[in-house]
C-alpha cells in the first residue's frame, strides 16, 4: 500500500519497476504517460523536446594529426575504452549521470589508476599513474568541482595560476617571482579575470572568475591536450560565452580538447564530434551531420541509433 516515486535516468529500471512515467525538462512538468503504453524512443523524444537555441562560437580551422589515442582502457569503472582526439578538435563526452564520462577523463589524466589498456601521446605509449605523469605528457585537467579539486581557495590568483608550472620559473634552483608574476598577470588580462591583482585571494572571486583562474592555470603550463570537466557549471551566461570563445581559440592553435558536460545544448554546439557513454562503455560516435538531442540520449540509453 507504499506508493513509491522512482526517479531515474536508466529507462530499463524505468519500464521494469514504474506503472506510470512522468517527464520533467528543465524544471517544467511535461507530460505522464502509462508505462505500458509508451517505449524507449517515445520517452526519449519527450526528454529531448526541442531544437538548439543558443548560439555557439563557429571554428573553421581544420584539423590536425592524431595527438591522443586510448585502447581498451579499463580501471574506474570504464572498461574497453578507445577512441582517438586530433589536435584542433573538441571532443564532446555525452551521456547521462554516472555513465564514465568523469572516470574516464580521471584514468587518462592520472587522478585515477588503470587496470589495463594503453594510452598513446603523438603515436608514443605514455605510462600514466599520476597527475604529474599526466601534465608531463603534456595532458590536463580542469575538474568538474572547482573549488575543491581545481584551485585553492585560500591561495591568490598567482599562486593557482602558476600553481604546475613553477619549473618554467626556476633557475639554480630559485624561483623567479618576478618572472611568475608577469605570467600570472598576462593571463588575468587575456582571459579578463576580474580581480584588482594577482595577489588577491582566489575565494574572493565569482565562480566564473574562479573557473578563468584554473583555465589560466592550465594554459600558463603550455599543455596540448585539456579536458574540460563540466567547464560552464556553476556561472552566468557572459563567463559562459568567454569559456567557449578561449575553448575555440585554443582549438585554433593546436589544442586538442575533450569537453565533458551533462548540458545537452553546450556538447552539441561546441563539439566537432561526439562519444557517448552508457554504463562505463563507450555506446556509440556522432559526427556533426548526426548531431540530434535525440540521437545522443538514444546512445545514452543504450539503444542504437539509425542513422
Amino acid at each position: 500500500g507504499v506508493t513509491i516515486i522512482y526517479i531515474s535516468h536508466r529507462l530499463d529500471e524505468v519500464f521494469q519497476v514504474t506503472d506510470s512515467i512522468t517527464i520533467l525538462r528543465d524544471g517544467t512538468y511535461i507530460t505522464t504517460v502509462n508505462t505500458a503504453d509508451t517505449n524507449r524512443q517515445e520517452l526519449v523524444k519527450l526528454m529531448v523536446g526541442r531544437e538548439l537555441t543558443e548560439s555557439y562560437p563557429q571554428r573553421t580551422h581544420e584539423l590536425g594529426d592524431v595527438i591522443l589515442e586510448t585502447r581498451n582502457l579499463t580501471g574506474n569503472s570504464v572498461e574497453n575504452i578507445s577512441f582517438q582526439l586530433r589536435r584542433g578538435e573538441i571532443l564532446g563526452f555525452a551521456g547521462l549521470v554516472g555513465c564514465g564520462r568523469t572516470e574516464t577523463a580521471q584514468l587518462i589524466c592520472g587522478a585515477a589508476p588503470s587496470v589495463s589498456g594503453e594510452i598513446l601521446v603523438n603515436g608514443q605509449v605514455r605510462k600514466i599513474k599520476t597527475p604529474v605523469d599526466a601534465i608531463r605528457a603534456g595532458i590536463g585537467l580542469i575538474p568538474e568541482d572547482r573549488k575543491e579539486q581545481g584551485c585553492i581557495l585560500q591561495n591568490s590568483v598567482l599562486f593557482n595560476t602558476t600553481l604546475i608550472c613553477n619549473r618554467k620559473f626556476m633557475s639554480g634552483g630559485v624561483i623567479s617571482g618576478k618572472r611568475r608574476r608577469q605570467v600570472a598577470n598576462e593571463y588575468k588580462d587575456k582571459l579578463k579575470i576580474k580581480v584588482p591583482s594577482v595577489d588577491n585571494m582566489t575565494v574572493n572571486l565569482s565562480g566564473g572568475n574562479q573557473q578563468k583562474v584554473v583555465v589560466a592555470k592550465t594554459m600558463a603550463a603550455d599543455l596540448d591536450i585539456i579536458f574540460f570537466d563540466e567547464p560552464t557549471k556553476g556561472i552566468d551566461v557572459g563567463a559562459r560565452h568567454e569559456i567557449y570563445t578561449l575553448m575555440n581559440e585554443m582549438a585554433a592553435e593546436g589544442k586538442a580538447i575533450v569537453m565533458i558536460s551533462s548540458d545537452m545544448e553546450e556538447v552539441l554546439g561546441m563539439s566537432d564530434r561526439i562519444l557517448v557513454l552508457s554504463e562505463g562503455r563507450i555506446s556509440g560516435e556522432l559526427t556533426k551531420e548526426n548531431f540530434s538531442q535525440e540521437n545522443v540520449l538514444t546512445l545514452a540509453s543504450g539503444l542504437e541509433v539509425t542513422v
